[in-house]
């Protein structure tokens, strides 16, 4: 006896739906490749502890490295409210306070499972130099009060540490070189690459305090104290750098109001950087009690110093030459100013920090010529004062790239996977497969026997 037609529409139903079930499976076992699935991403927390304030940065990196050195991008930047912590001596407690706001910032961007294993680290630079050197007491005081707040945060608390100018020269050199892409570069292949040599830059960082130069020499570098050597990417990198205590704008500009007091037989001086009609009251105990200025108040001056502009640059520009000792280096081969080493310079600089907030201001940032910025400069030192007034580069992402080559490597976890077209075929036959099995289901319940 031959099959009713319900038997027959039900068997070719579950038939259809057999031979679309096994399609499907053939296309998942059989055109399935291996790859490598993406590792979850890594981040650590720098704070640059500087002489005017302090900033926050998270960085971010994958947790498979390149060459034992992580590909690092900025996550996120956060200034304290406040000074530097040099500026908390007399009040230690204060200098903790002013790093939670943006500590709770950086809490809330990195994920709560991975809290205990971002490292976070603490960098004072010159600010916290120059206390060290006039009270060591109060510097200690600072960063036990600061390591106290910090160590409480639920991330893995590395320290927090007073950073040797050789060490920010270094660290910014590696900032500014990578944001270049002269360390490593994605290729057109889709590798991680390192530029071809000789496209290193050298790095110029002004700070509040100091000021650094670094870069890689033509030639030997003969006082080995001044050279600074890591590993980035599997490639050995070896560095000049020198960082110029009180050369920093803040400093310098304390030095040079000193100069001008020791020259002045009155509680007015006249001061030619700044503008025409600028005025103003200055203690005089604020100023000689910076390490940086090195000689003592006239006598008979009192308690105020009064500051009144002239504008004019020429003299400026003669003053300011005057806080630099050059004749230290007459005789001397490789030497630049104040009795200092330096091997000959070699390629292009890229100068940053209060250096671009200058050239920022005004509006020379765009490669100039520099008879251009001289007139710049010139035109706007000339103003009256009244018509005058009116993101991250520097060590901590050079930390941050250095210290990926401590943090193990997490290998990427293999995984299956399949080409778009393929996929898009698998889902259709398991969608084919799932409605006919519904319909043969739905008819041997639904349809009337005989």
């Amino acid at each position: 006896m031959g099959l009713t037609w319900r038997q027959q529409v039900l068997t070719a139903l579950l038939g259809a739906a057999a031979a679309s079930g096994l399609t499907t499976l053939i296309l998942i076992l059989v055109e399935a490749t291996d790859i490598l699935l993406p590792t979850d991403a890594k981040f650590g927390v720098v704070f640059d502890a500087g002489s005017s304030h302090t900033s926050l940065f998270v960085y971010r990196w994958p947790a498979d490295k390149e060459n034992d050195t992580g590909v690092v991008s900025q996550a996120l930047a956060c200034r304290a409210k406040g000074p530097g912590i040099s500026s908390y001596a007399s009040n230690p407690a204060q200098a903790g306070e002013s790093l939670q706001a943006c500590l709770e910032e950086a809490l809330a961007l990195i994920p709560e499972a991975q809290h205990q294993e971002t490292p976070m680290f603490l960098g004072a630079t010159a600010g916290m130099r120059l206390l060290s050197q006039k009270n060591s007491s109060q510097a200690r005081d600072i960063f036990e009060v600061v390591t106290q707040v910090l160590g409480k945060s639920p991330l893995d608390f590395w320290g927090a540490e007073l950073l040797a100018g050789q060490d920010e020269g270094a660290l910014g050199w590696i900032t500014i070189n990578y944001i270049l892409g002269v360390l490593i570069k994605y290729s057109f292949s889709g590798e991680w690459i390192q530029p071809p040599e000789g496209t290193l830059v050298g790095a110029l960082d002004m700070g509040g305090a100091s000021t650094q130069i670094t870069f890689v020499p033509g030639g030997p570098i003969l006082d080995k104290s001044t050279q600074a050597t890591f590993r980035l990417y599997g490639f050995e990198h070896s560095v000049y750098t020198h960082s110029y205590l009180c050369f920093g704008r803040d400093q310098m500009l304390s030095r040079l109001l000193a100069q001008l007091v020791q020259s002045s037989s009155s509680p007015l001086v006249r001061h030619p950087c700044y503008h025409s009609g600028y005025r103003a009251t200055l203690s005089l105990a604020e100023l000689y009690e910076s390490p940086c200025v090195h000689t003592a108040a006239p006598p008979g001056l009192g308690w105020n110093l009064t500051v009144e502009g002239t504008g004019n640059p020429g003299a400026c520009v003669s003053a300011i030459r005057g806080l630099f000792n050059f004749s230290s280096c007459q005789g001397r081969r490789h030497c630049a100013f104040d009795g200092v080493y330096q091997p000959p310079v070699r390629g292009p600089f890229y100068a940053f920090s209060n250096f671009y907030y200058t050239f920022h201001f005004l509006n020379l940032t765009s490669k100039q010529p520099l008879a251009t910025v001289n007139a710049t400069i010139w035109e706007f030192c000339r103003r009256p004062w009244k018509q005058a007034g009116g993101t991250d580069i520097g060590w901590t992402l050079g930390y941050m790239l250095n210290l990926t080559n401590t943090i193990p490597a997490e290998a990427p976890t293999e995984g299956r996977a399949h080409s778009h077209g393929i996929w898009a075929a698998g889902v259709a036959f398991a969608v084919l497969t799932l409605v006919l099995t519904l319909g043969a289901v739905a008819g041997h319940l639904l349809w009337p026997q005989g």
